[in-house]
């Protein structure tokens, strides 16, 4: 138990750390023994100032990736890498790079790390509450689709519910139908840049509701655009989840998180984000 708390402890350190420094890069991958400025196991997203040393274990690896230029390098031979404006030395060899189109948001990139670091921290004192209203799909926020498939908690999956969707401010509702599942998908596009309200209800109860904003035209082609395939590297399974979160479609950017846990339980930030 000690050294659990002992981990947590130095997760959140380590993160207050690299934020205090001027960034110009952030770990978009971490896997073994892995230590900035000898601080070890730094977590996942911790931004890193110039001048800043990773060191790589052995069968480790950590990438790293330039906020300005979306340039990341991977670093997986044993040894002390340094951390310059544009590029990470090697003590022997330089890292194998690769450019890419991504560029972090500096705001949501830390905003995001303090949130993991804090959620980490606090799941050792007490695990979270289930939130009922997060069984209901889109309850808040923006949704990165024109097409959105409602979702709700169906206790008898064969029952049918009442859909009901509104345009906020407006009494006459836009769609109308029964559906059973436990979702429903509207057959035709929403309006871009449009706020909605919704409800399903089920023998006269209320079984899902929510309230949400559409995109606009641009956001959505911007998305679209990035979205990463399933094979895609994890660091741009990553930054599209960043873009989901910068766009404030953040209930799909935490289903996001949570598919990338399930394949990474070795970081317990993308849990915690995933909550």
């Amino acid at each position: 138990m000690k050294t659990t708390l002992r981990t947590i402890i130095l997760f959140f350190v380590t993160a207050a750390t690299a934020f205090a420094a001027h960034a110009v890069a952030f770990l978009s991958d971490i896997r073994g023994e892995v230590a900035i400025d000898g601080n070890p196991r730094p977590m996942l997203l911790s931004e890193i100032g110039k001048g800043q040393k990773i060191s790589i274990g052995r069968d480790s690896r950590a990438s790293v990736m330039y906020i300005a230029s979306g340039k990341e390098y991977v670093l997986k031979d044993p040894g002390e890498y340094v951390v310059k404006d544009t590029e990470i030395a090697g003590a022997v060899m330089p890292p194998v790079s690769r450019s890419t189109e991504w560029r972090a948001n500096p705001k949501v990139l830390s905003q995001v790390a303090r949130t993991s670091a804090a959620s980490v921290r606090m799941r050792s004192i007490a695990q979270p509450k289930a939130d009922p209203a997060k069984a209901s799909y889109p309850y808040d926020g923006s949704v990165a689709t024109l097409q959105p498939v409602f979702r709700w908690k169906a206790d008898e999956p064969k029952a049918a519910a009442e859909f009901t969707l509104l345009v906020v401010g407006q009494e006459k509702p836009v769609h109308m139908a029964k559906a059973a599942g436990g979702h429903y998908r509207i057959p035709a596009k929403l309006k871009p840049e449009t706020e909605y309200v919704w409800t399903a209800t089920s023998s006269g109860s209320e079984v899902g509701a929510g309230k949400f904003r559409t995109l606009s035209n641009e956001a959505l082609a911007r998305i679209e655009t990035r979205r990463p395939s399933d094979r895609a590297e994890f660091s741009d399974r990553l930054l599209f989840t960043l873009l989901l979160h910068e766009m404030g479609a953040v209930q799909e950017a935490r289903e996001s998180w949570a598919r990338l846990s399930q394949e990474r339980a070795d970081l317990p930030e993308l849990s915690a984000l995933a909550r």
